[in-house]
């Protein structure tokens, strides 16, 4: 096999060839991952950049009803929060102010559902690490709320909103522990 200069010559150029077919393959592969992880740099700084604007958007909608509630105007935010609704139907945060208002108010039952609709459409609300988190609003609410309804619950067992409370309350428990839809 390795007998004259001819075939050495022509063994030696082999393997060159496979080295530099190797050497570009792998040459590549490290500039594709390098390419994939700037995509997903630019991905995830789109997302902050989203969410960031995404906040300062809902703070400067939602302002004149935090003015209201901070003079305690609970009535007046509520008709606001009912206005904003209309131009913006579907924004989970008026439905969270809405829950602490209600909260505020005593309204526990009603506070409640506004609570579940806002974590349904945005479960951000639940995130502890979000701007917008009201993780341990909700958590207190759940806390509250299990304690008050069991009592009412077993005096009434037939009463179907305080059923459907209580079942809310656990969604959101579940929802809190890291559960999803």
């Amino acid at each position: 096999m390795l007998q004259d200069r001819y075939d050495k010559l022509l063994w030696l150029g082999l393997l060159g060839v496979i080295g530099t077919l190797g050497f570009f393959l792998f040459a590549g592969s490290v500039r594709e991952s390098a390419a994939v992880d700037a995509g997903s740099l630019d991905r995830a700084m789109e997302q902050e950049l989203a969410r960031q604007a995404k906040v300062s958007f809902v703070e400067k909608i939602y302002q004149p009803v935090s003015k209201l509630r901070q003079e305690g105007q609970l009535q007046s935010a509520l008709l606001k929060l009912d206005e904003l609704s209309v131009r913006y139907p579907g924004e989970a945060h008026g439905a969270i102010l809405k829950g602490e208002i209600l909260l505020e108010m005593g309204a526990l039952d009603a506070a409640v559902g506004s609570f579940v609709a806002a974590v349904q459409r945005n479960g951000d609300y639940v995130d502890q690490h979000h701007p917008l988190s009201r993780f341990e609003t909700i958590r207190q609410l759940v806390e509250r709320g299990l304690r008050e309804i069991a009592p009412r619950l077993q005096a009434h067992p037939d009463n179907p909103a305080l059923a459907e409370s209580r079942k809310q309350l656990f969604y959101l428990q579940s929802r809190l522990a890291g559960g999803c839809e």
